[in-house]
């Protein structure tokens, strides 16, 4: 038997993990219907967009890094007013390519926001100012940008 070229075996183990995926999805309905409790149980919530913005605090110039007292400033007066329903910060270390190739280490932010997704039109300018504010007034050659459709219950 010889064996299968690269796109074939791929779209054999695509085909195999879909026709599981049909089975496995079964077998809670029929569970159910036989009086069973089903294995997972259904997810409460409503249709939400995550996005997770990725903020550096090395400056590419070589100027002092962006202090904790600044970042704060700025969530406060530029990122709360446009999402005052609330937000996660988190402190992290990251590390980039920059735009010279030398790879950057530094520590970093995330900031994480929740918002419906049928306001994703009305959200992602507001996203837009805030990494063009950031990258502005810190010097910063990007702020890296994450959406995610997720379901969420408060």
């Amino acid at each position: 038997m010889r064996p299968l070229s690269r796109p074939r075996r791929c779209l054999t183990i695509l085909a195999l993990s879909t026709a599981l995926l049909g089975a496995g999805a079964a077998v809670p309905a029929a569970a159910s219907s036989a009086g069973l409790a089903p294995a997972v149980s259904s997810l409460a919530g409503r249709p939400y967009v995550e996005t997770s913005l990725f903020f550096g605090t090395a400056r590419p110039d070589g100027g002092p890094d962006v202090t904790d007292a600044e970042f704060r400033a700025f969530v406060d007066a530029f990122v709360t007013p446009r999402f005052p329903a609330g937000l996660t910060v988190q402190e992290a270390r990251g590390q980039y390519r920059d735009a010279h190739g030398t790879i950057e280490r530094e520590r970093s932010y995330e900031l994480i926001l929740f918002y419906p997704a049928r306001e994703a039109r009305l959200a992602d300018p507001k996203i837009e100012e805030i990494r063009a504010e950031y990258e502005a007034r810190f010097g910063q050659e990007s702020v890296a940008r994450v959406d995610r459709r997720v379901t969420v219950d408060f």
